[in-house]
């Protein structure tokens, strides 16, 4: 069944990449309004035609390659190996960094650091920003260490590699905040990007738990739909744990494996309006059930735009598809 749940997982890598990156990046508020993020057609995102096939562009673990009987199982590649075999994903993410953060770096001045504190209801987001750091750098690490999978041809290979990547590349994305008169270099932030790519790396290395564990974007629709930076994009954003029945031994025929369990974070009260009208910032912690959108209709897709769907409910939630409590 593992195995069959993989195969799904092959779907136009570039797409579903800067789909998911855009809605989970955002602007950072008064001290942060420049976080980038990845937008589709951005070099990032794209690929050559000749790889826009489903088998040729998985995201996450892939299925290794099938090894004759009797031939020697195919061997780790080093670290130089792996990196060398995302050189381009992670040269095409630097230079959309690079660029991005140019355009919107306007005032500056030398390299500082800047303590933004952590969930506390005097931080600007109430730790919201935080959590969209580790997911962001989470996603990264997912992309790069499917690439090193498929490239190598190794089953859960690339995963510290692409998780050191991830980390990397988020670091060199701070040090432009380190020069920035609103904003400075946070050791917050750097936590919270190490801490999304470790993640991926237990996720793609633990035996099983890919199957039975996601980190995932609930984003709540307001006034403007979505709206793609400053607080108010911040107050949209709810970030969960979803434990899926389904990846457990025994229940892969049983009527719960279309359910999952959910816990998360997210605050309210802490926009410019909200303060103006005299709310008070609230951070909130929620649980819940969930219904496993992914098994129920996508387990088995033989379309792209099944494929894509079913991957993209590993990092997304969607809306009104699950019963919260805070």
């Amino acid at each position: 069944m593992a195995g069959q749940r993989r195969e799904t997982r092959s779907i136009g890598i570039g797409r579903l990449f800067g789909m998911v990156l855009i809605v989970g990046s955002g602007g950072g508020g008064a001290a942060r309004a420049e976080s980038w993020s990845l937008q589709p057609g951005s070099p990032a995102a794209v690929t050559d035609e000749a790889e826009l096939t489903p088998a040729a562009q998985p995201f996450g673990p892939v299925q290794a390659a099938a090894v004759p009987i009797g031939a020697p199982a195919p061997r780790s590649r080093s670290f130089g190996a792996e990196v060398g075999a995302v050189k381009w994903e992670a040269g095409a993410l630097f230079a959309y960094m690079t660029a991005t953060q140019i355009a919107v770096t306007k005032k500056t001045e030398g390299f500082h650091f800047q303590d933004e504190g952590w969930f506390g209801k005097d931080t600007t987001n109430l730790g919201v920003d935080k959590l969209t750091h580790a997911y962001n750098s989470y996603l990264i690490a997912e992309f790069l260490q499917s690439r090193i999978a498929r490239k190598t041809g190794v089953k859960g290979s690339g995963a510290v590699t692409a998780a050191v990547l991830a980390s990397g590349l988020m670091i060199y994305s701070e040090l432009y905040d380190a020069h920035k008169v609103t904003s400075g270099f946070s050791i917050q932030d750097v936590l919270f990007n190490t801490g999304g790519a470790a993640f991926s790396v237990a996720r793609n290395t633990v035996p099983g738990l890919e199957q039975k564990l996601d980190f995932r974007l609930l984003l709540i629709p307001n006034s403007d739909i979505y709206t793609f930076k400053g607080k108010r994009h911040y107050a949209q954003q709810r970030f969960m744990l979803a434990l899926k029945l389904s990846g457990f031994e025994g229940m892969e025929r049983s009527p719960l494996r279309f359910l999952e369990l959910h816990a998360g974070y997210h605050a309210s009260g802490f926009t410019g309006p909200d303060r103006a009208r005299g709310e008070t910032p609230r951070r909130r912690i929620f649980y819940g059930v969930g219904v496993n959108l992914k098994e129920l209709f996508f387990k088995s897709p033989r379309s792209t735009a099944g494929r894509i769907a079913g991957q993209a409910l590993d990092y997304l939630q969607v809306p009104y598809t699950a019963i919260h409590i805070e």
